[in-house]
């Protein structure tokens, strides 16, 4: 494809004018005011609304390397494999992380893993991270350990646990896990808003497992219905502690 590429902040969808010249450019969206001549000033605008991530694409070496990782490794099964639509000498494997979404990866076998540390300069990838369960958590530093994987060992993180560690091309992975589970109906998401507000509202410098415990409570009154008329905390001891008989040594 030639032509110039013209900046989506100008509202072009597509963006792109495909005589290089202005001609051809598709439908600008939202409406502009004419200000000063020829600038002009975008006064409405549309979001474009995502609903999760599809899926991840990395550049990876050779294809055993990408399979001995993401599914030996990590227990990815593997899932897909096609030639890559853009680039003829590159194969596309596709890995399923565990929630059915895709970690894709390109290979080539005249690419040989190369372990050096990955830049993490801005607009650079910093770390790819992935849910595991506690109780698979519990195993990770072992499951590393056996393999001779160095890694950083467990990383208190507030809200979750975390072990970070390289892919054999210097990605940095994290595997973490949740220190909760979200009430029925809500997200995990959902949760850590609910104890960002409480822990900023409270001046507290990170989300703990306190902030995430009150977030639960907040969020279950919100959305669950009770027929009680007061749902603030009860005392039910109150009165076996009146009543109870002095006892004596």
């Amino acid at each position: 494809m030639t032509g110039d590429i013209v900046p989506l902040g100008f509202g072009v969808v597509g963006g792109v004018s495909p005589a290089g010249d202005g001609r051809g450019r598709h439908r600008l969206v939202g409406r502009h005011r004419q200000r000063r001549g020829s600038e002009r000033t975008l006064i409405a605008m549309r979001k474009i609304q995502t609903q999760g991530v599809h899926h991840i694409t990395l550049t990876g070496a050779d294809r055993q390397t990408s399979i001995d990782f993401w599914e030996g490794v990590l227990g990815m099964p593997f899932v897909f494999e096609q030639p890559n639509l853009d680039r003829a000498e590159e194969s596309h494997l596709y890995f399923d992380p565990g929630d059915g979404r895709l970690i894709t990866i390109f290979t080539n076998e005249e690419r040989t893993p190369d372990a050096s540390p990955r830049s993490q300069d801005a607009g650079h990838v910093h770390h790819i991270a992935f849910n595991l369960s506690n109780a698979v958590f519990r195993q990770t530093v072992e499951r590393l350990d056996e393999r001779g994987i160095e890694h950083s060992g467990v990383k208190d993180r507030g809200f979750m646990d975390s072990i970070y560690f390289r892919d054999p091309l210097g990605l940095l992975i994290e595997l973490a896990s949740y220190r909760f589970e979200p009430p029925v109906g809500h997200t995990h998401a959902d949760v850590l808003l609910e104890a960002h507000l409480i822990r900023t509202d409270r001046g507290d410098y990170n989300i703990d497992p306190l902030h995430l415990a009150d977030a639960i409570e907040r969020l279950v009154e919100r959305s669950q219905r009770s027929l009680s008329d007061d749902r603030g905390p009860g005392d039910p001891y109150r009165h076996a502690r009146t009543d109870a008989p002095e006892t004596t040594e």
